[in-house]
């Protein structure tokens, strides 16, 4: 595959994305939407994007690709444009990763700000507690409560690493010739944990939607 079809494959991708992507926004209740409206979903190295609409990265990814096609015309190193696709690549990645989980981070923020979820889960605890199976709740609503909890804790590491990537990024431009092979080493070896953590979330998240699934505990 050339440099043209390369680009153009990127752009048909994200053509389909964008449609997913307006139906996403376009389906989102007000009330919902709210819950988001202050919150970060994505590292400002990937979106700079707040709430639960995802419409605004759409160009943000357009651009780059826009950028990674003036790259590959321009023959730069082919390290900066290798870094320029995996940049491109963990955009789409995080973009249909919140395409999935907006359901969650609505919860999570819910969970935040001890609001309706808190009442309920207290609701929940008595009436169980009352037929004899208060155990049982209490046992579901603390695994839940801990996996929003290591879920919120991936993505605070996430958001680390990917700022210490876009530090020695930086510093790559500028590092003495000497110690580019070294640093360029260490910047793939950031990706990889990186990309470890993100798998780590998709299996939390995962296992939220599993663990909230209506009837899950009559399935067990």
């Amino acid at each position: 595959m050339n440099n043209n079809q390369v680009v153009a494959n990127l752009r048909a991708k994200l053509a389909q994305l964008e449609q997913e992507v307006l139906q996403h926004d376009a389906n989102i209740p007000v009330s919902q939407g709210k819950l988001l409206q202050d919150v970060e979903r994505f590292n400002n190295q990937l979106f700079i994007q707040q709430g639960a609409k995802l419409s605004p990265c759409i160009e943000q990814l357009k651009k780059s690709i826009n950028q990674l096609e003036k790259q590959l015309s321009l023959k730069l190193d082919a390290q900066l444009i290798t870094l320029s696709c995996e940049r491109v690549q963990d955009r789409f990645t995080a973009l249909k990763r919140a395409l999935n989980t907006t359901n969650i981070n609505i919860k999570s923020a819910e969970q935040q700000k001890n609001s309706k979820r808190a009442f309920f889960a207290k609701r929940q605890q008595s009436t169980h507690a009352s037929s004899g199976f208060g155990w049982i709740a209490g046992n579901v609503m603390q695994n839940s409560h801990e996996l929003y909890a290591e879920l919120n804790k991936h993505l605070n590491w996430a958001d680390k690493i990917t700022q210490k990537i876009a530090q020695m990024e930086l510093n790559l431009a500028s590092c003495h010739p000497n110690d580019k092979i070294a640093l360029q080493n260490e910047i793939l070896a950031t990706h990889k944990r990186l990309g470890k953590c993100r798998q780590a979330m998709s299996y939390i998240e995962e296992r939220i939607q599993l663990l909230e699934r209506p009837h899950y505990s009559d399935k067990r």
